[in-house]
C-alpha cells in the first residue's frame, strides 16, 4: 500500500527528475554554450570558450558549488541535448518560447535582450525598421525563432538567406550575398565588434537600433528539476544584486555602444 501511495504521489506531481538528479545536489555540470556568437559565447584555446554567456554560466555554477565542462550546442540541438541528459544546463542566448517550454524547461531569464537588425552601413538609410526589410535577403539559421518572427510574425516578405549560423550570416552580410541580419541586440552587437576589430576590409556595419521584440534568454534545463530551476534563479538573482551582472555587461557591450539593462528580471517561474 505504501508502495501504491508514493506511486501515485509521483505520478500526481508528475516529477521527470529524482531529487539525486538535480543540477541543484551536482558537484560538476555539463553546460551547453553556442560556439559562433562573439560576444556572448566562441571557442578560446583547445577547450575553453569566451564570452558573456560563458561568463554567466560560470558564475551560476560558481554560486551552484559546482566545477563545470563546456559543451557546444546548436539552435537545432539545445532541447535534444537537454531531453537526453548530455547536458545539465543550456546557457546559449536561449529565448523562452511558450513552444520551446513544451520540451524543456527553463529558469531566468537572466537578461531580456531585444531583436533588432544588423545592415551595411551603406544600406542604413534604406533600413529604419523591420517593414523596411521588404524584398531583401534576411539572413536564416535553422532553429533560430528570428527570422520567423520577422517573416510570420511581423508579416514582413523578407527573402531566406540561408546560413549554419551567425558567425555565417555575419560573412555573408559582409561579403554581399545577403541584405540584413535580425536577430538580439547582444548577438548583433557582437557580430558588429568582431566585423570592427577583424581588420579584414570588408564594408562597416551598422545596427539599426530600432528593436521590436523581448528576447528573454533562459537558462535551459531538464523538465521536472524544480529544485534546480530554483537554485538557478536564486543565483542569478544574487549575480544581479552583487554587481557581478552590470559588471559582465559592461565588459562585453559597453565597448559597442550598447543600452543594457542592469536589473533583476522578471522570472518566468518554475514550473
Amino acid at each position: 500500500m505504501l508502495a501504491a501511495a508514493a506511486a501515485l504521489l509521483a505520478g500526481a506531481c508528475g516529477v521527470g527528475v529524482s531529487a539525486e538528479e538535480s543540477v541543484a545536489d551536482k558537484d560538476s555540470l555539463v553546460i551547453g554554450v553556442n560556439s559562433d556568437q562573439p560576444g556572448l559565447s566562441t571557442p578560446q584555446g583547445d577547450h575553453g570558450y569566451t564570452g558573456f554567456d560563458v561568463d554567466v554560466a560560470r558564475d551560476i555554477a560558481r554560486r551552484l558549488g559546482a566545477t563545470v565542462t563546456f559543451q557546444p550546442v546548436s539552435s537545432r540541438t539545445r532541447e535534444v541535448l537537454l531531453q537526453k541528459g548530455d547536458v545539465d544546463l543550456v546557457v546559449a542566448s536561449y529565448s523562452i518560447t511558450p513552444e520551446r517550454k513544451t520540451e524543456v524547461a527553463f529558469a531566468g531569464p537572466y537578461y531580456v535582450a531585444k531583436q533588432d537588425i544588423l545592415v551595411r552601413e551603406s544600406d542604413a538609410g534604406a533600413v529604419k525598421n523591420v517593414r523596411d526589410l521588404a524584398g531583401k535577403r534576411l539572413c536564416r539559421v535553422s532553429g533560430s525563432n528570428s527570422y520567423p518572427r520577422v517573416q510570420e510574425e511581423k508579416g514582413v516578405a523578407v527573402l531566406p538567406a540561408a546560413a549554419t549560423g551567425y558567425d555565417d550570416c555575419l560573412r555573408k552580410l559582409s561579403g554581399g550575398s545577403l541584405d540584413a541580419v535580425s536577430t538580439d541586440d547582444l548577438i548583433l552587437a557582437g557580430l558588429a565588434a568582431k566585423a570592427a576589430k577583424s581588420g579584414s576590409g570588408g564594408p562597416p556595419l551598422r545596427m539599426v537600433n530600432a528593436p521590436f521584440s523581448d528576447e528573454p534568454y533562459g537558462v535551459g534545463i531538464a523538465r521536472g528539476d524544480l529544485d534546480g530551476c530554483e537554485a538557478v534563479n536564486k543565483a542569478i538573482t544574487e549575480m544581479y544584486q552583487d554587481g557581478t551582472a552590470a559588471r559582465l555587461l559592461k565588459t562585453w557591450f559597453g565597448p559597442v555602444g550598447l543600452n543594457v539593462a542592469t536589473t533583476v528580471p522578471q522570472f518566468e517561474g518554475c514550473d
